[in-house]
């Protein structure tokens, strides 16, 4: 019995420690936003608060993107989460 406990407790090991298979870190640069509605809402990864360590997403219409100086169809491709529409 204790030789089975050591085998899966092994296994157990090995398979955590294995790593992950890699996803790809951005999507192809070439692609703009999808295209939605006018009162979509995209959500974009921004910068956390100084002090912070915690990512934040924000989800604006595409025009309060664009007033704060934001090009959806440039970024979304790095910063992208999703739309809300």
């Amino acid at each position: 019995m204790p030789h089975i406990k050591s085998v899966l407790a092994s296994g157990l090991i090995v398979a955590l420690a294995s790593p992950l298979p890699a996803l790809p870190a951005e999507r192809p640069a070439g692609m703009g936003a999808p295209a939605a509605g006018p009162h979509a809402l995209y959500c974009l990864r921004v910068e956390p608060p100084t002090g912070s360590r915690l990512e934040s997403v924000r989800c604006w219409t595409r025009r309060e993107w664009t007033q704060v100086g934001v090009d959806i169809d440039k970024d979304w491709a790095k910063e992208g989460v999703r739309i809300i529409e």
